[in-house]
Formats: structure tokens, C-alpha cells, sequence
């Protein structure tokens, strides 16, 4: 076998199988040297938990020679995102080649996709004004207005772009006006590989969506209380017009009309691989029958474990499972009765369970909706185990690591991880108060 291809098939396959929750990568199965990658937007950044999609084509060379990187995500070639992100989709990087840069920054077959992509991701900062060559010192008094007014407009931009564009295209959404009009989505089991266009990140941006729903709200208020409706976008003194810029005017309501529209289809959408469920089960296809295997295998589990947990079928539907979660002892969550609701696809695991506390539960893991965020065994995807055991560890874990990538409750994460003395002292007893309420 070529050893190009070797190379870049173990590339995709660690980055697939590791713990990054910034990137993520897939290609067709004929096609491997044609790789599309995902990178997330920094917390705290003006991209914040946007979706940044990039094309990537290995030549017969690599790894000798870099890639060819392409941005996707530029608004059909009319928004530049970034000073080194083109809007013609052109990365600028030294890594790359396409930058020029200090020695030592040059490509070398020792560097890689990931490298790649994390060097995207160090472009998508705080403050993107300095990327641009010739401002990274940039301290008058303009510099500092230009500064601001770029973080401004970039914020609006990717939300409306990298966001709310791309959840509104998966779910066929309309953006305007207030009705929504939902398309007739591909099944999994019956794409062509010619017709259906190659969308590997449709779930993971549907979900994340979900875990980042209440930060996307907190940018627009933020963005509503920066700018005016209608104020024009500032340009920037190194934007070309008309070809390498970002033009457009401040409309942060309609932003949070069309999020809303976005959550109110993503919740609706449990119901319906419900009723997909029930017709599956009487056609006994596979999915249905491995799930109905699992479930008696997790009940087996639960009756071994030394906790009572519970798990049942909702109307006898092995695509809706309703967990009920009892807290350890002699932790904050002890005594706490939590029913918890995985509803699972027709398509799974290419599509992963919607998890959601019904149970309402003031954590740092638990969205203001009830959305979980875990992160199961990424080589057990498919094992429905595996996946509660995430939940439940993610729940009950006392000192996790903090990681930017996991902030779904934002208010929970601050007092978590608060700097204040009494910020972890509030947060568990706000802790506690739900879990006392969750037993009356």
C-alpha cells in the first residue's frame, strides 16, 4: 500500500479515537486523501464554540510536502473570519507553506494533521487584530478602537455563520421570518455515495449545539449590549474590499430569534426517533434488536452494582431508555433521586443519544436545559454501558480537571471553578438544594 495513505489513515484514525473535544476529522472510505476537519472555536474568544470547517487534500508526497488546507466556512466566499483565514478560504500559516515564517516553523514530515489543526485553532484568539503581520504590536489609541470594533463584529459573525447557518442547513430550517420549514433528511442506512452530500459532522454539531445553547445566548447579550441594531460593521485597515473582508451590519435579535428556532427543532427531535423507533422494533431491524440486547445487558449490570440504579424502556421502546440515578452516599449528590432520559436513533451509534436530566440538577456538567455532557470511551461508542458509565462518572467526580471545552452550565462553571473563597462553598449548596428537591 502506498505509504502516504498508510500515514494519514493512522493520523485520522488517532485523532478519532482520542480525547480532543476541539477537533474532529472524517473522509469517505474511497477517499482517504480528502479529509474534512472540524475545529472548534476557544472558550473565551470571539469564536467561541463556533464550527470551523477545513478541506484537506494530501498529496502523494505527503508527508514530505504539507497538504493543502482550505476554510469551508466563509459564507460562500464572502466573509474573512480571520487576518489569516481568507475569505477565498486560504490559510495562511508557515506550516503550511503559505506563510512565510522564523526558521524552525517550516513544515517537516514529523509534523502532522493534528498539528495542523491545533495551529488553526492558536488563530482563532482573543485578540485574531494582532494576527494580521504588521499589527501584532499595534498600540495607538486607534489600534485599540480597531481592536475592539474587529472582536465585535467577528463575534456576530461566527455565531451567525459558523452556528446558526450551519444547524439551520442540517435541520432545514428557514432563517427568516418566524416559521420553520423542516426538509426530509438523508437515512443513514441508504446514502449514496454520489447524490447525499458528505456531512460527517451533522451529530456532533447537533449535540455540542446543545451543550453550548446557553453560551451562544450569553455572545448575543453580550453583543446587544456592545453595538446597535443595525450599526454597519468597522473595516479593518487590512481588509480589501469587496474580495478579503467582512462586511455586514449588527443584527443580534434576529441571532437569538433564529437560536431559538434551532433549540426548538433540536428538542423536537427525540420525539420523533421515538416513533422511528417503535417502527423499527416491528420490523426488527438490527439496531433496534442490539439495542433490546443491551438493555438486558445493562439491566443485568445495574443488579450486580452495589448502587440501585435503574434502568427501563419507555412504552417498551429500546430506543428510549429512562434511567433513574440514585447519589452516591457520603458525596453531595447522596440521596438524590435523578431520572435521566437517552433517547437513541435509528441511525445510532452514527448518531449518538440525546442525554438529558429530567430531573432538574444545578451542576458544572449539566446544561440550564438538563443536557448531560460526558464524553464516552471514544473506541465504545456503540456500547450503551459505556455510556452511562461516563454519565454517572462525570457526575460524581469531585476534583475533575477543568476543561474550557465542557462549559455547558456557565454559572455552575464559574462557581465551580470561581477564584472567590466562597464561589465552591455557593455552588455546593446550590448543589445540594437540587438534590433535596429532586427527593420531594
Amino acid at each position: 500500500m502506498d505509504q502516504s495513505i498508510i500515514r494519514i489513515s493512522k493520523e485520522l484514525s488517532d485523532i478519532q479515537r482520542g480525547t480532543d473535544l476541539a477537533i474532529a476529522v472524517a473522509c469517505r472510505d474511497i477517499d482517504v486523501r480528502n479529509v474534512k476537519a472540524l475545529v472548534m472555536g476557544p472558550h473565551e474568544t470571539p469564536y467561541e464554540f463556533g464550527f470551523f470547517e477545513f478541506a484537506i487534500h494530501f498529496g502523494r508526497d505527503y508527508p514530505s510536502k504539507s497538504p493543502n488546507v482550505q476554510c469551508v466556512t466563509t459564507n460562500g466566499g464572502r466573509c474573512r473570519l480571520n487576518p489569516n483565514i481568507y475569505a477565498n478560504g486560504k490559510v495562511c500559516l508557515s506550516i503550511l507553506g503559505t506563510w512565510r515564517g522564523e526558521r524552525g516553523e517550516e513544515w517537516s514530515s514529523a509534523q502532522g494533521l493534528e498539528s495542523i489543526l491545533l495551529s488553526i485553532q492558536s488563530l482563532l484568539s482573543a485578540n485574531p487584530y494582532e494576527n494580521e503581520p504588521g499589527f501584532e504590536d499595534a498600540n495607538e489609541e486607534s489600534d485599540k478602537m480597531y481592536q475592539k470594533d474587529y472582536v465585535q463584529k467577528i463575534r456576530h459573525e461566527s455565531l451567525r455563520i459558523s452556528v446558526v447557518q450551519r444547524l439551520e442547513s442540517y435541520l432545514g430550517l428557514s432563517p427568516v421570518g418566524g416559521s420553520t420549514q423542516m426538509l426530509i433528511r438523508e437515512d443513514g442506512d441508504d446514502d449514496d455515495e454520489v447524490n447525499v452530500p458528505f456531512e460527517p459532522f451533522r451529530d456532533i454539531c447537533k449535540r455540542r449545539f446543545l451543550w453550548y445553547y446557553q453560551s451562544y445566548l450569553d455572545a448575543v447579550e453580550k453583543g446587544k449590549s456592545e453595538v446597535k441594531l443595525q450599526d454597519n460593521f468597522v473595516r479593518m485597515p487590512f481588509e480589501t474590499p469587496v474580495k478579503n473582508c467582512m462586511e455586514g451590519k449588527f443584527n443580534y435579535p434576529d441571532l437569538e430569534r433564529r437560536l431559538k428556532n434551532i433549540k426548538t427543532a433540536l428538542d423536537a427531535e427525540p420525539a420523533a426517533w421515538a416513533a422511528e423507533g417503535l417502527a423499527a422494533v416491528v420490523k426488527e431491524s438490527t439496531v433496534a434488536v442490539n439495542l433490546h440486547h443491551q438493555y438486558e445487558h445493562v439491566t443485568a449490570y445495574f443488579k450486580r452494582s452495589d448502587m440501585p440504579h435503574d434502568v427501563t424502556l419507555e412504552n417498551g421502546n429500546p430506543f428510549v431508555w429512562v434511567i433513574t440515578y440514585f447519589g452516591r452516599p457520603m458525596t453531595n449528590l447522596d440521596g438524590g433521586l435523578f431520572r435521566i432520559r437517552m433517547n437513541f436513533s435509528t441511525r445510532f451509534p452514527d448518531e449518538q443519544p440525546r442525554v438529558k436530566f429530567e430531573t432538574k440538577i444545578f451542576h458544572h456538567h449539566v446544561a440550564p436545559d438538563g443536557t448531560a455532557c460526558y464524553v464516552p470511551n471514544p473506541l465504545k461508542r456503540e456500547d450503551v454501558k459505556s455510556h452511562i458509565e461516563a454519565i454517572i462518572s462525570t457526575l460524581e467526580e469531585d476534583e475533575p480537571a477543568y476543561d474550557p471545552r465542557m462549559v455547558v452550565n456557565p454559572e455552575a462553571t464559574k462557581l465551580f471553578w470561581g477564584s472567590g473563597k466562597d464561589d465552591k462553598k455557593q455552588y455546593n449548596r446550590r448543589l445540594r438544594r437540587s438534590v433535596q428537591q429532586s427527593m420531594e
